[in-house]
């Protein structure tokens, strides 16, 4: 049986750049080490996460101008467009049975889709076929089906440009069937931000980052996830400031990262945490309302901004200061020593930036666990001022800037208008489906065409097993994408098309992306790395010319010269103006209304505003059951898996359970010894237990082969599955339970 390796004492460091100098030889030796170079050095935006770099200023320049801004993601995610394209023999070689079995690398690890695919009801695997056979098959499904019988989901890392093409495509074939990835990961970050600021971004740019002296760092792991956000904390650190780090798992890149680009850190590492609590999962409210209750009790409240700049204080105060400490102790586990403490230190800070991931928002309680952090931030004025604010941290390159393109069920109305008046159409009215909306939809055999523009929404989905039943039973799947990954194989539908696109920096005309800091970024694209893939934007249009009644066709098509769709862009989004003028000027620009340096709101009053968030009841937790979180490792990005070994956490291989030691002797169970693990969505076999430093009473395993056990139970408001704090029963297999399904329905918090 394989075992663990030494987990690391530091995340970053040397074995990053040997890890950077080995990936980038794979594409081809010395050459490609030089090939990478030049890819990661071009003028676009970075591929992977939504920190964002590059663009105008070089590849890897962020916008506060600094060199190198480069990480492991970069490098992995180029390096998948680095490598060959699939051999055509390849699809006679694998048939479904068997490809269907390949593990989330192995299939991104195949090659580059280079010609489109297809594959029929009871076809062995997918086939070669030609671009006009592929484009004519997809035209005609979306021809064929009602309107409200299709929808259009979108990924993070497609372009503003190709989000918004297709959205207002969707809409022209009358269905507002239209949403994103982003449901299922920052959803109710901008639900709640909304209802806080009257914007559902980040309040926040770079610049802040650098000015603060307190960072909270809530449920997530930068380190691996995004790695150059540790350079923003080692220079706040050497300033003087300090980090709180909040999270149920003690990640080592949090309390020790050694930042390549920085000889110093490089050599002796910088300590990141000057605070790490350990809660339970789910248990975020209430050491929230604890902070919030000793920030009270301790003087700290800034008074005056509270009543001249906020409302609905008084209500969120007394729901907080309402609980007993033994509540807030049992719901959170963290005692009362160390919730003063870290209120003490938030009382010394003149300047707290908030940040948090989906530690956060992936709860049946994801908004209010933001609202509750933004209560603690108005609390003492932290909100609306330079180097103070809160900062969801995005995962996808452009996730943020395809919501504000509109790829969501309900546009604002200034943008339907805009696009009604261009185009000379009519928009449909109609309420369109979320994205788990149309998985239930399709379970029921009323989804007739599916377009996904990027991403994985099978591998993405909760309740894996039936998010595969749902989606097979869809009559045509047109996937837009670069490699393969496990929704192409248990996401097909009957009848299913791939067709390959250019990746970012292979476009033959420019495109933008959106940071999570409202950063808007130019990509000027580049040479495509061999012939057969097409750019997202004009498989589009082709679609357009080919689905659209005449005249609304004609129009549509003129959109094939982006520079058309961004002076649209300038009209249709608030905030983007500046867009229209960027392929002459080059400027990059924040996107307008966003930021905050001034307490003032884009509320209808102008104030921000404080919500009375409720205690939600604590998981029970029975014989054998514990709290499970799915996470990510070092060596993947969201669906996409490069590396099957976690080397931060000492894992050599992903089907393990993290357990802390206490629970794994109290369950009688040993390291490495075989469970089975068990929800009410599912179950899974053959796990292997593995020991971590996480609180008692909860456990780990790696998304997205953990969603098998994730239920379909959704944060009402916003609609993000709860991929956290999910019931469990871990059992050795020499005795295996049975735990009842709760069916098909969605089941609401």
């Amino acid at each position: 049986m394989s075992t663990p390796f030494r987990p690391y004492t530091a995340g970053g460091g040397f074995p990053a750049i040997w890890y950077t100098f080995r990936k980038a030889a794979e594409t081809g030796g010395l050459g490609g080490m030089w090939r990478m170079w030049q890819a990661l050095n071009s003028k676009n935006a970075c591929k992977t996460c939504a920190l964002g770099m590059g663009g105008q200023q070089g590849g890897m320049v962020n916008e506060a101008g600094h060199f190198p801004e480069v990480c492991k993601k970069s490098v992995q995610a180029m390096a998948a467009d680095m490598q060959g394209r699939i051999h055509p023999r390849f699809w006679d070689e694998f048939g479904f049975d068997a490809l269907e079995r390949f593990t989330p690398r192995q299939l991104e690890a195949a090659g580059r889709v280079a010609s489109p695919l297809y594959a029929a009801a009871g076809d062995r695997s997918y086939r070669p076929i030609t671009w006009d056979e592929a484009m004519e098959r997809a035209a005609a499904s979306l021809r064929q089906a009602p309107p409200d019988e299709s929808f259009f989901y979108l990924s993070g890392r497609s372009s503003n440009e190709a989000g918004f093409l297709l959205q207002v495509l969707a809409r022209l074939l009358g269905t507002n069937n239209v949403n994103n990835c982003s449901f299922f990961c920052h959803q109710a970050s901008g639900v709640a931000l909304a209802s806080v600021t009257g914007s559902g971004t980040a309040t926040v740019s770079l610049d802040d980052v650098a000015e603060c002296d307190l960072f909270f760092l809530i449920g997530g792991n930068p380190a691996s996830n995004h790695p150059r956000l540790m350079r923003s904390l080692l220079e706040l650190k050497r300033a003087g400031g300090k980090v709180v780090v909040i999270n149920p798992m003690r990640e080592v890149g949090l309390v020790r990262f050694k930042v390549p680009s920085d000889p110093i850190s490089l050599m002796f590492g910088t300590t990141i945490a000057d605070e790490y609590v350990m809660p339970h999962i789910g248990g975020d409210i209430a050491l929230l309302h604890g902070l919030l209750k000793a920030t009270v009790s301790r003087g700290l409240v800034d008074s005056d901004y509270v009543q001249t700049r906020t409302e609905g204080y008084e209500a969120a105060k007394a729901t907080a200061c309402g609980l007993a400490w033994d509540v807030i102790e049992a719901h959170s586990g963290v005692d009362r020593e160390t919730i003063d403490r870290i209120a003490a230190m938030y009382g010394r800070s003149k300047r707290t930036i908030f940040a948090w991931t989906m530690g956060i928002t992936h709860h049946e309680h994801g908004a209010d666990n933001v609202r509750a952090i933004a209560n603690l931030a108005m609390a003492r004025g932290m909100l609306g001022r330079p180097g103070r604010g809160l900062l969801p941290l995005r995962g996808h390159s452009n996730i943020q800037g395809i919501g504000s393109m509109g790829a969501v069920p309900k546009l604002k109305q200034a943008t339907a208008d805009a696009i009604a008046s261009e185009l000379g159409a009519t928009l449909p009215a109609g309420a369109g489906m979320d994205t788990l909306e149309c998985i239930q939809r399709a379970s029921e055999g009323r989804v007739r065409a599916a377009v996904h523009l990027g991403g994985n929404l099978f591998g993405s989905a909760p309740d894996a097993g039936f998010a595969r039943s749902a989606l097979s039973r869809i009559g045509t799947t047109i996937f837009l994408t670069t490699t393969l990954n496990t929704g192409h194989m248990h996401g097909r539908g009957r009848e299913s098309i791939i067709l390959p696109v250019l990746a970012r920096d292979e476009e033959p005309q420019a495109t933008t992306q959106e940071s999570m800091f409202n950063f808007v970024r130019l990509s000027e694209g580049g040479r495509p790395r061999f012939d057969g893939a097409r750019a997202e934007s004009s498989i589009i249009v082709d679609l357009g010319r080919r689905t659209l009644p005449a005249g609304v066709s004609e129009r549509f098509a003129a959109f094939d010269d982006l520079r058309a769709v961004r002076r649209l862009i300038a009209k249709a989004v608030p905030g983007y103006e500046a867009i229209a003028a960027i392929d002459q000027t080059k400027r990059e620009f924040h996107v307008g209304g966003r930021l905050f340096h001034k307490p003032t709101f884009n509320t209808p009053n102008g104030r921000a505003k404080f919500h009375a968030v409720s205690l939600p009841e604590p998981t029970e937790l029975g014989d054998g059951v514990l709290r499970l979180m799915t996470i990510r490792s070092e060596g993947q990005f969201n669906t996409v898996v490069y590396d099957e070994e976690d080397v931060y956490r000492g894992q050599e291989r992903r089907d393990v359970i993290l357990m802390s030691p206490e629970d794994i002797r109290r369950l009688g169970l040993r390291v490495d010894a075989k469970v089975t693990v068990s929800s009410d969505a599912g179950e899974m076999r053959g796990v292997l237990v593995r020991a971590a430093d996480i609180r008692p009473g909860n456990a780990a395993m790696y998304y997205p082969e953990a969603n098998t056990l994730v239920p379909r139970r959704v944060d009402r408001e916003s609609r993000t599955p709860s991929f956290k704090n999910v019931p469990v029963r871990v059992v050795a297999e020499r005795s295996l339970p049975v735990i009842a399904s709760r069916g098909p329905g969605v089941v609401h918090a």
